[in-house]
């Protein structure tokens, strides 16, 4: 019964988090109506807007790898260069980003193949190599599997005009393929994953590491922190970051954008080795916070105060009110991060599979602590106080 109760202090807590973004969101909103109503034109100038590198690491082709390039091509902004590295001169991904170079000729769009191998986490190894190819002060890293909005840069870019914020990073929302292990990875991340990112941003009074979704911080910050050379072992590289500008004194902002994940299509043991290595990366980078998880697996826990209590009256409205809150703080987060006509799509042709992906996460929950192997694209590694050790030489 006590995990059950703390379980709905985590769902009220989640709720209040939940509000609490919304209402800052309503209220930058608020501000910049009223600044458009008192400046026209209101949004800044082209000439205010600075220029920015965006560096993308690949490794292979993600599904839907060609729309999300193209849709940083397509950017309502008036300069910005693209870096793309690779580290196999094989790699699929180059015949893709040949591709993109051919049908955007007035986009600045750079193609490096890292061929060094720097430290155990190949995607820091090749931002490493990329970084002298930027021609900018701001830099944005985002991941290959990432498509934006056509305001991504806008939204993204325009916080740091404030020197006190020293990182902008963003929510992402998961659009599934058709088999069940990437459906159930997809409602783990729209239903679990905004909840948790904006408990922490509630409980700490703001955002103190940042997400691989969206990286967007000057290259001096960067510096200040020993660049991405002091990444390089980190499995959790775009926590890291955030975590050690952060630490510097700057902010973290959360942006206002909103960008798209396209999963691939996993299988159950796909999925279930992709849960293992994410939950022993948020083991090694937040420990306490990822004991606490325990107090969110709220219909697991009813299910065992009811089992306990022998289907008591008591038990039975524990477990349904469980459940409403459940569903009601995961319908919350996907309307946080969907549009209206995804978030009824999507969500709803997946919801039923709630109670299924409950029950997995505790299991994933328990045995990330049974080991440190991880495997990562392909690679095998330990993980080791949050830095790998590969166990399998590159290929």
């Amino acid at each position: 019964m006590i995990g059950t109760v703390g379980c709905l202090s985590f769902y009220f807590l989640s709720a209040l988090a939940l509000a609490s973004f919304l209402r800052d969101k309503r209220k930058k909103d608020k501000r910049k109506k009223d600044r458009q109503e008192k400046l026209k034109p209101a949004p800044l100038p082209e000439s205010q807007l600075p220029p920015v590198s965006i560096l993308k690491p690949l490794k292979g082709v993600d599904p839907e790898i060609w729309e999300s390039f193209c849709t940083h091509c397509e950017q309502e902004y008036p300069q910005f260069q693209l870096i793309f590295g690779v580290s196999d001169p094989g790699d699929p991904a180059i015949e893709v980003v040949r591709k993109l170079q051919a049908k955007y000729p007035n986009c600045a769009i750079d193609l490096l193949v890292c061929d060094r191998v720097l430290g155990a986490n190949i995607k820091v190894s090749n931002l490493v190599q990329m970084l002298p190819a930027a021609r900018h002060e701001l830099l944005l890293v985002n991941d290959s599997d990432i498509r934006v909005p056509s305001d991504y840069l806008r939204k993204v870019i325009t916080p740091l005009a404030d020197p006190s914020v020293g990182l902008v990073t963003c929510l992402y929302r998961a659009v599934a393929s058709p088999t069940l292990g990437s459906r159930l990875e997809a409602l783990g991340i729209n239903t679990d994953f905004v909840p948790g990112v904006l408990s922490a941003r509630f409980l700490e009074k703001g955002l103190h590491f940042g997400l691989g979704s969206t990286l967007a911080f000057r290259r001096a910050d960067l510096e200040a922190i020993g660049g991405f050379e002091a990444l390089l072992d980190y499995l959790a590289d775009d926590y890291e970051l955030g975590r050690r500008i952060a630490a510097t004194g700057k902010q973290v902002e959360l942006s206002a954008a909103t960008v798209e994940t396209f999963l691939p299509a996993y299988t159950l043991r796909q999925f279930f080795r992709h849960q293992l290595r994410w939950s022993r990366t948020i083991r090694d980078a937040r420990r306490w916070g990822y004991t606490g998880l325990l107090f969110t697996f709220g219909l697991p826990w009813a299910l065992l105060t009811l089992l306990a209590a022998h289907g008591a009256r008591w038990a039975w409205l524990l477990f349904a009110l469980t459940f409403a809150a459940r569903l009601g703080v995961g319908f919350a987060a996907a309307r946080v991060v969907h549009d209206r006509r995804i978030f009824r799509s999507e969500l709803f042709r997946n919801i039923f599979l709630l109670p299924l992906r409950d029950l997995i996460a505790p299991l994933v929950w328990v045995v990330s602590f049974a080991g440190n192997r991880i495997h990562w694209r392909g690679d095998s590694f330990v993980l080791k106080d949050g830095k790998l050790i590969r166990t399998i030489a590159p290929s």
